[in-house]
């Protein structure tokens, strides 16, 4: 919005003075003048917060997308570790077994909560 469209202080004192100058028979013309000023201006306004929350909500989708994406990732290399480690351990790697997932959940905590930052999700 322009400086000229804008709503404020001098908005409100023009519209006072026009009233002054032209009367009491103008008054429904100022009203109407400034009343459209001001729905044009809240528009606005409503249009930038809008427009605010769909790229956030295309932004949280993406995340999902990657958390989902990192989770099967995570599963797919724990498997295979864990196999391995209990094959070449004869099942005596139980410790290894637990450091590798809990690695693996470690990651996996560390990307939500670099995602989801600080805030809970409002659901």
């Amino acid at each position: 919005m322009s400086p000229e469209e804008d709503l404020g202080h001098r908005d409100i004192e023009a519209a006072l003075e026009a009233r002054r100058e032209l009367g009491a028979r103008y008054d429904a013309e100022l009203v109407e003048g400034f009343a459209e000023r001001i729905e044009r201006a809240v528009d606005q306004r409503v249009a930038e917060q809008r427009a605010f929350e769909q790229r956030r909500s295309a932004s949280n989708e993406g995340a999902r997308i990657r958390q989902f994406v990192l989770g099967i990732v995570s599963v797919g290399a724990g498997i295979p570790i864990t196999i391995a480690t209990t094959v070449a351990t004869d099942g005596g790697g139980l410790p290894a077994v637990v450091v590798a997932w809990l690695g693996i959940v470690g990651v996996n905590a560390a990307h939500a909560s670099a995602v989801n930052g600080p805030h809970r999700r409002e659901h």
